[in-house]
């Protein structure tokens, strides 16, 4: 009992292979993405393109934020890095007071109090060694305000929108932190998970407590030693602190808080902005009621969006030399109304960080770009259902491609493979660019990858050889371009015998045993090689003729098998027309040689044939048998009793009409009761000229009248035709016809049927 029909079970045995190949690749990707499995080497790829996804974004320069990099030139006219506090002072002074920016955040802590004054030197000497000097005593307690660099700093930034920077440390607490964001008791009992740290390194008290806040400016890289993610709110012992790029946004902002997205807080904003509760949100809360909402991650993280390369040259932020603000040489308007992170770039203060962009990447610029997106409003985000979307997007490209490459050709696989992984890259693009949705990519480029190689593979190792086998059968008959599309589907030829409409050729050489006995041994073999091998040209090459066989000096030919044509007719008599062309070329190369001259005669006949590998156990050959075939070699021979150089047959004539024809006869040849118009072609119809087309009807009238046995009117025009072309034996033929028809009439009753025994 058979479960399927024969046409499916065909094609399970045909392709059922490669499809369950490529669904275990499928599902082994679908498995990844719904995080049942992992591997490294998948992570390390997905790193990589999201590298490389940033750098597709072209840098844009964000006017609202200015760097003022403490750079090689300002160490050169201000002295060497640490600076004084009361150059910082002016610094911050030039900053708020002349050119009137918004906000300012510092990406350096000052942890130790400032003694390059010299001020507690010499005060400890007025209390000890020079105790009995009184006057010193005095005039360093009416110096302390000039020479005390911190009090001097603290008086610049007291008032100031100013937001200092510390660092989260291991192993030791300096300084003093700034008034937490919130602790584990405003909390209600809910467990929040930050980055926590045992200490600190934060700045003196006295610019802690002058200072609008304070922010942690602490990275931490991935695994892989990469900056690609920060966080925004770090946790020391139970109190919760800002990073120095949300701390300085929030200043600049004007916000009033900056608090997780609580579970009680979930019915205040719509469904759109939170995705789902708990604390995937932190919101800046703004005057007015307003509100930003920052994705978060694991740990209040977020995916850092680098923009451009980084540095002064990178296009993306705005470098000012504080050498330039400190001297009042920077343009106002370059700094009025902005954020600004002092920074630095200078060789030997090392503040460079490995980012997804850049190895060697300011970090000051880290936080530069945390502020833009705070500012914009916009972040990418890794959204929690997308190991959902991601298996899903697998599943369906894995199956999709599964299919359809194993039932493709190898070119349209190709075409088809680069097309799918160029829309799984562009869309995984523009989700990031434009939709600000972050996407792994890798798994799937792998799965296209290998369900891609597999079918390649498979195409190789089995269909390959089908292809060789057909190279094999085919190669020595037809010419390559043909072989190479049958080698696409190769199921589809096969040598089994089969009948169809073809047309057939043969070719002769005239007088061929005279030639032979003319020339030397080693001569006729170069004269039948060169004959053969233009006549194989043009039956191959120009037409997609099926070359059959070599009968010693004559060529079996045939058009529409293995490979079918429709037009198969045109191709033989076309084909014709060449080789005479090709034939008389030859001709004066042999006759240059002293060769005997060529001259071929060429039948061509169009009907039902038997075509197959046909043959005995011994040796068996791809050809042609029947009755329209047998006519195809009589009229070969035909041509040179008519002295033409092609004769075809009434089917191909009919078939034909694009050519111009010129009537021989009707004739009855050997085992054919029905008598068969034959035809010489003359050219295409659009290549006879006038008087070609003028001979050819006159021929037709002269041939009217020998078979309406009007012999005078014939012998005039056939005289007439003679002097046009005196070489044509056609004409000298029914001359002669007609001189014996005089002497022998053949009667009333002739039907102008000439009869042949020939063979």
């Amino acid at each position: 009992m058979r479960l399927l029909p024969a046409k499916w079970t065909k094609v399970l045995l045909k392709y059922g292979p490669r499809w369950l190949l490529g669904m275990l690749i499928t599902f082994g990707g679908v498995a990844y993405a719904l995080a049942m499995f992992g591997n490294n080497t998948v992570a390390r790829l997905d790193n990589l393109w999201a590298g490389e996804r940033m750098k597709l974004q072209a840098p844009v320069l964000d006017k609202r934020i200015v760097i003022v990099d403490i750079d090689g030139k300002s160490l050169t006219e201000f002295g060497r890095f640490p600076w004084s506090r009361n150059v910082q002072a002016s610094l911050i002074s030039q900053l708020t007071k002349h050119y009137q920016v918004k906000a300012v955040g510092y990406d350096i802590s000052f942890p130790e109090p400032d003694t390059s004054s010299g001020f507690s030197v010499l005060d400890k000497l007025s209390r000890t060694t020079l105790k009995d000097v009184p006057a010193l005593r005095q005039r360093l307690d009416e110096l302390k305000p000039q020479m005390d660099y911190d009090g001097v700093f603290a008086s610049a930034l007291q008032g100031k929108q100013v937001i200092l920077g510390f660092n989260l440390s291991p192993d030791q607490i300096k300084g003093a932190l700034p008034k937490p964001l919130f602790s584990e008791a405003d909390l209600n009992g809910r467990e929040l998970t930050a980055y926590n740290a045992p200490g600190y390194e934060a700045n003196v008290p006295v610019l802690t407590q002058a200072a609008a806040g304070a922010g942690s400016f602490s990275v931490v890289t991935d695994p892989d030693g990469i900056v690609r993610t920060a966080y925004l709110i770090q946790q020391v012992g139970e109190d919760y602190y800002p990073s120095l790029s949300l701390a300085t946004a929030s200043l600049y902002l004007n916000a009033l808080a900056v608090k997780p997205l609580l579970a009680e807080n979930v019915d205040e904003l719509s469904q759109s902005q939170l995705d789902s509760g708990g604390y995937d949100y932190l919101t800046i809360l703004l005057p007015g009621k307003k509100q930003r909402l920052i994705p978060v991650g694991e740990a209040m993280s977020t995916v850092v969006q680098y923009r451009g390369v980084g540095g002064p040259h990178g296009g993306s932020f705005r470098y000012v030399s504080a050498a330039d603000v400190l001297t009042s040489r920077a343009p106002v308007e370059l700094l009025k109304g902005t954020v600004v992170l002092i920074g630095t770039t200078a060789p030997g203060l090392v503040d460079l960080r490995a980012t997804p962009v850049n190895p060697e990447y300011p970090g000051v610029e880290i936080h530069a770009n945390m502020i833009r997106s705070i500012l914009d409003n916009r972040f990418k985000s890794r959204p929690y259902w997308a190991f959902v979307a991601e298996a899903a997007e697998i599943l369906v490209v894995g199956l999709a491609l599964s299919f359809a490459l194993a039932a493709l050709s190898p070119l349209r696989a190709i075409l088809l493979g680069v097309t799918v992984l160029a829309a799984a890259v562009g869309f995984n693009y523009y989700q990031y660019a434009e939709q600000d949705l972050i996407f792994n990519l890798a798994m799937l480029v792998i799965v296209i990858a290998s369900v891609f190689v597999v079918n390649v593979a498979w195409g190789y190792f089995f269909e390959v050889r089908k292809g060789a086998a057909l190279v094999s059968r085919f190669g020595e008959y037809v010419a390559p371009e043909l072989v190479a599309e049958m080698a696409e589907d190769p199921e589809k030829y096969n040598m089994d015998g089969e009948s169809r409409e073809l047309t057939v050729m043969f070719v002769d050489v005239r007088g061929f045993t005279t030639i032979s006995e003319g020339l030397t041994p080693k001569a006729l073999r170069e004269y039948i090689n060169l004959y053969l091998t233009a006549m194989s040209e043009d039956i191959r090459s120009a037409h997609q003729g099926t070359l059959d066989k070599y009968i010693g000096d004559a060529v079996m030919a045939f058009w529409g098998a293995p490979v079918a044509f429709n037009d198969h007719a045109r191709r033989g008599v076309a084909t014709s027309l060449l080789m005479q062309a090709s034939a008389k070329r030859l001709n004066q190369d042999f006759l240059a040689r002293g060769w005997p001259e060529l001259k071929i005669g060429i039948g061509v006949n169009t009907g039902v044939m038997h075509v197959g590998d046909m043959g005995s156990n011994i040796r068996r050959a791809y050809t042609v048998m029947g009755d329209a075939v047998n006519l195809g070699s009589r009229l070969e021979g035909i041509t040179k009793v008519y002295g033409v150089g092609i004769a075809v047959g009434e089917t191909t004539r009919a078939s034909t009409p694009e050519f111009t024809y010129r009537e021989l006869d009707l004739v009855r040849v050997k085992g054919k009761n029905e008598p068969v118009a034959i035809f010489e072609p003359v050219a295409l119809v659009q290549d006879t000229d006038d008087a070609t087309r003028s001979e050819v009807q006159r021929w037709h009238e002269a041939l009217a009248c020998v078979r309406g046995q009007r012999w005078d009117q014939a012998s005039a025009i056939l005289a007439e035709l003679q002097a046009r072309s005196p070489q044509r034996g056609l004409y000298q033929l029914y001359v002669e016809r007609i001189a014996y028809f005089r002497e022998h009439p053949p009667g009333a009753d002739w039907d102008g049927v000439t009869t042949f025994d020939t063979k």
